[in-house]
């Protein structure tokens, strides 16, 4: 992606490095695949802690972090990188949302290591990147982006921006009152129809994500040759059976949350192709997601 001269966005909090104790443990290569398949979470984490503690083969270990450390000059270019997209998702969905007559609060982004708190509860890195409708606020410890790359081989700056702007996505979703709507739905019906309806939103966050691509593209021509096949790339090395044949050599449809590798490519195209508003993945048949 071409930033050079791009604004950062000054909504965000960094408590990198201020983390207090948490429970690790896991090792890094069950620590991605648990976090790659939760990453997403549309802000009801409860499902996602449990994910993490019934995983098994914790190893779990005390660990405390007090102070401010040095960062590695690595460290700080992700942390200016995930301003420079979050002041990018902040331009475009402002006009977008003036389109269409309304008006875009932005969420805060939260940069932090190891553990942190949020209104949705406590959590730890292990559950990856997350979005809490209850403070409206986006978590990233950035570690994730380089276990992206070390552990289903998911790089480039435009599929790390993917990641942030799936999260905004969902921000989007709740400012719409989709996420509120589709949640109060899924506390209604059993398990197995609350999956169906969290891919829904996990695949519009997908679509939102490829929206906010598109105008981006339009309004500063930041896209650059290769960006689109790395998103799409990335969006089929997260798709619920991916993952899971990865992680137990077979998939589970009635357990995805998510979507497929060929349902989150499709809409995040769909979404950078087109950058229509109008389109939505609720109210659709499933033939169709």
């Amino acid at each position: 992606m071409k930033l050079n001269g791009r604004r950062e966005s000054s909504n965000v909090e960094d408590r990198r490095g201020l983390s207090g104790g948490t429970k690790t443990g896991l090792g890094i290569g069950g620590v991605i695949l648990i976090a790659v398949m939760t990453f997403l979470s549309g802000g009801d984490l409860s499902d996602v802690f449990t994910n993490v503690v019934q995983s098994g083969g914790l190893d779990i270990a005390q660990t405390t972090q007090s102070g401010v450390r040095e960062f590695t000059a690595e460290e700080e270019e992700l942390a200016k990188f995930s301003r420079q997209i979050l002041a990018g998702t902040e331009d475009v969905w402002t006009k977008v949302f003036k389109s269409m007559g309304k008006k875009y609060v932005p969420p805060t982004l939260v940069l932090y290591t190891g553990s942190v708190s949020s209104a949705c509860g406590n959590a730890s890195s292990s559950v990856g990147p997350f979005y809490c409708s209850g403070d409206q606020k986006l978590y990233i410890d950035l570690s994730f982006f380089s276990q992206m790359k070390s552990q289903i081989g998911a790089d480039g700056d435009f599929s790390y921006a993917y990641v942030i702007a799936h999260e905004v996505g969902h921000h989007v979703e709740n400012l719409l009152g989709i996420l509120g709507e589709a949640h109060s739905q899924m506390n209604k019906v059993d398990k197995k129809e609350a999956n169906k309806i969290s891919v829904r939103l996990e695949l519009l966050a997908d679509y939102y994500a490829g929206v906010w691509a598109h105008y981006d593209n339009k309004d500063y021509n930041s896209l650059e040759a290769g960006d689109i096949e790395e998103a799409i790339d990335c969006a089929e090395k997260i798709g619920d059976n991916y993952l899971q044949e990865k992680a137990q050599g077979y998939s589970q449809p009635e357990s995805f949350t998510h979507g497929t590798s060929k349902q989150r490519m499709k809409w995040l195209n769909l979404g950078i192709q087109t950058g229509d508003m109008t389109k939505t993945t609720f109210g659709i048949s499933e033939k169709d997601l």
